[in-house]
């Protein structure tokens, strides 16, 4: 048993040491072919082989909001990041385009912030097994309480209680459908957007787990957590609202 170790560890160095080699050659085009026939197998190693993110996540290849044509690595998106940003930031989607139209994207896109597009099933859960990298936490920014670094705490209050008849009003309009009602801090030109609760699943692994669900709802109830209505009170809609009798 422990002749297999001693090989298995060597075997796994030595391929690694190879993976690594290709995507440092200088014809881009050897690791984008290796990329293209097994990056999914890599991600799954994020999943399955937590000894090894280390060896994995700078082989890790996105498009993301600065990089729509050409996949990236995440050794890029940290160097091109702002002392301001303290996160590494994510979309998971079902394709290219729709991560390309999201709302959630409106207002980083407007602060300069670069979001990774997670477009595979995998991407999410191998992302959430990392965790982090280089110091810096993934974030999902279709979720609950997304933090940019540059938050206004006076001018949040001031607008949470100029608006905050509207928000009570339209919670009772829509009920259970949602858990709260809110200031959006993610919107820029959308007068409003449905988010993730901070514990539960995103959009993105709802859908997936209810194609793999098989009519267990009682499951996907208890993990798919409350949906949360978030409101731009700078869009004309939502003024013309606020300063309507409810």
């Amino acid at each position: 048993m422990l002749l297999v170790r001693i090989m298995r560890k060597r075997l796994v160095k030595k391929t690694f040491d190879m993976i690594q080699e290709i995507s440092e050659s200088e014809n881009k085009k050897d690791y984008k072919k290796f990329w293209e026939n097994f990056g999914r197998f890599l991600k799954l190693g994020c999943i399955e082989d937590s000894g090894n993110h280390k060896r994995i996540t700078p082989l890790l290849r996105f498009y993301t909001s600065k990089s729509e044509e050409e996949l990236t690595i995440l050794d890029t998106y940290v160097e091109n990041m702002s002392e301001n940003e303290k996160a590494i930031y994510y979309l998971a989607t079902d394709s290219l385009k729709s991560a390309k139209t999201a709302p959630f994207l409106e207002k980083l896109v407007q602060k300069d912030i670069e979001v990774l597009y997670l477009i595979e099933p995998v991407d999410e859960v191998a992302i959430q097994n990392l965790q982090t990298y280089k110091e810096k936490k993934f974030v999902d920014i279709s979720k609950e309480d997304l933090e940019l670094g540059d938050e206004d705490e006076v001018k949040e209050r001031e607008t949470k209680q100029e608006y905050n008849l509207l928000y009570d009003w339209v919670k009772q309009q829509l009920g259970d459908k949602v858990a709260k009602v809110q200031i959006s801090k993610r919107l820029s030109s959308s007068p409003c957007v449905l988010i993730s609760g901070k514990f539960g699943w995103s959009a993105n692994m709802e859908r997936l787990m209810k194609a793999k669900a098989l009519g267990d709802t009682a499951s996907l109830e208890f993990m798919r957590g409350g949906r949360i209505l978030e409101i731009n009170p700078d869009h004309p809609i939502i003024k013309d609202l606020n300063v309507r009798p409810c």
